[in-house]
């Protein structure tokens, strides 16, 4: 490899396509990577990269000398929530013509926050396809912006199961048929 190219990336486009722009909360996030090469290269994996970033606007006050007095400085705290980078193939050997789409698959966390941007404060949910390239930058895709939302209130499905009622041999008090005691007058259960 020639001392320029290690600084150059290869002659090749990635795209990301995933069918929706909003997800919930604990959902799978499914998609597919499209790479087509216009230069032989070896990479070594195909991957997507799902990050949630949280910003918040913070100030500080700092003495000017050339002033005399204290001034305001604002400035982005940046803290990254979540990360994962999923992979859809191992090490490749690409040549020229090569296309080939690649599915992906990842879960965004139940526990995580959703998207919100405010004046002072907002949480950022991104993805993007990368070809990585040991000895040379990377490719990626374009950086899609996702609203990540909270499941609905009515999503949520809790199914009971019902469990048969049988009589106290003592008192004659209906109990659950797996209790070992009579919730009335704690008699054990004959079995």
């Amino acid at each position: 490899m020639s001392f320029f190219k290690r600084f150059t990336k290869p002659k090749t486009s990635v795209s990301l396509t995933i069918p929706k722009s909003t997800f919930e909360l604990g959902e799978d996030l499914k998609g597919a990577i499209t790479v087509s090469s216009q230069e032989e290269f070896d990479a070594t994996e195909v991957r997507a990269e799902l990050r949630c970033i949280e910003k918040k606007k913070r100030e500080r006050w700092e003495y000017d000398e050339r002033l005399r007095r204290n001034v305001q400085h604002v400035y982005w705290d940046q803290a990254t929530l979540h990360s994962a980078d999923p992979k859809a193939s191992g090490p490749l050997h690409l040549v020229p013509g090569f296309q080939k789409t690649f599915p992906i698959g990842v879960n965004i966390p139940a526990g995580g926050r959703e998207s919100f941007a405010g004046v002072d404060a907002g949480v950022n949910w991104s993805i993007k396809g990368v070809v990585a390239i040991k000895g040379r930058p990377d490719v990626t895709s374009e950086t899609m912006e996702l609203q990540v939302i909270r499941p609905a209130a009515g999503a949520v499905v809790v199914r009971e199961k019902e469990v048969a009622t049988v009589p106290c041999e003592y008192c004659g008090t209906l109990m659950p048929e797996t209790a070992t005691s009579c919730p009335n007058c704690r008699a054990p259960r004959k079995i």
